[in-house]
């Protein structure tokens, strides 16, 4: 099995159901013996330029480790997906489990606004 990252840029007014979408993309993963290596919300964020006429959407990042099978079915499960407006699948070496860039500069925030 191979590992991936995926990004998902989902439509705003479907923040509230993204829990539900990832809860199917798990599953998806998990039936077919791939594992979810690490799992990130990081919000709303602005866009770099608008989609269709959206200026500010939904941002979500799996690390997982699946089979072609697998991806080719979640990739399907992207491309119909009305909500999602974007997908990234990027092939890593590795499994990555450690918080991204995105994660640890908001903890850097944090630490910085409460010291």
């Amino acid at each position: 099995m191979r590992h991936y990252e995926i990004t998902l840029i989902v439509h705003p007014d479907q923040s509230s159901q993204v829990a539900t979408m990832i809860e199917k993309y798990k599953e998806i993963i998990t039936s077919s013996g791939g594992n979810i290596h690490r799992e990130e919300d990081w919000g709303r964020k602005h866009l770099a330029y608008p989609i269709k006429k959206i200026y500010k959407a939904h941002y979500l990042m799996l690390n997982i480790e699946c089979d072609k099978d697998t991806l080719d079915k979640l990739n399907y499960n992207f491309r119909f997906n009305d909500a999602i407006l974007r997908n990234l699948i990027i092939s890593k070496n590795e499994a990555i489990t450690g918080p991204s860039i995105m994660v640890a500069g908001k903890e850097n925030e944090k630490e910085v606004s409460n010291g």
